[in-house]
């Protein structure tokens, strides 16, 4: 698996997610989540922040089916998906990833056909990486 770059604001999102939990940067002072991580809110433009828990359930905003694959590494997985998610308790917050059939499972072990525009998912990690599981399989 690909190791994302992980710069100082984006951090904490991947200590968290280290230890399996899904947790957005908010805003301290006008509450907005934002992702991904940046020092300055886009609403308010303060510097203070917070890293709030999210339940890590969330529907399928959009998806594609890379053919081919999108990066010469996956291509032995392909086809997959790669989906958008927004966030259930952050409406404004939608993070690209891929639905699994299980923790850890490979990204081409869910049928591309399983996967729909509106599906509910849960957050599940790997190796410190979100993946995606369909909440009715």
């Amino acid at each position: 698996m690909l190791r994302p770059a992980i710069d100082t604001d984006g951090a904490p999102f991947w200590e968290y997610a280290a230890r399996g939990e899904l947790r957005v940067q908010t805003c301290a002072d006008c509450h907005e989540p934002r992702f991904p991580p940046r020092p300055c809110c886009p609403h308010c433009q303060s510097f203070a922040s917070e890293w709030r828990p999210t339940s890590g359930r969330g529907r399928i905003w959009s998806y594609v089916v890379p053919h081919p694959p999108l990066l010469p590494e996956y291509a032995a997985q392909a086809p997959y998906n790669v989906v958008v998610v927004e966030l259930d308790d952050a409406p404004r917050v939608r993070m690209a990833g891929n639905v699994v059939s299980e923790a850890g499972a490979p990204l081409d072990s869910l049928p591309p056909d399983r996967v729909r525009i509106g599906a509910r998912v849960q957050a599940v990690f790997a190796d410190g990486v979100p993946q995606w599981v369909l909440e009715r399989p």
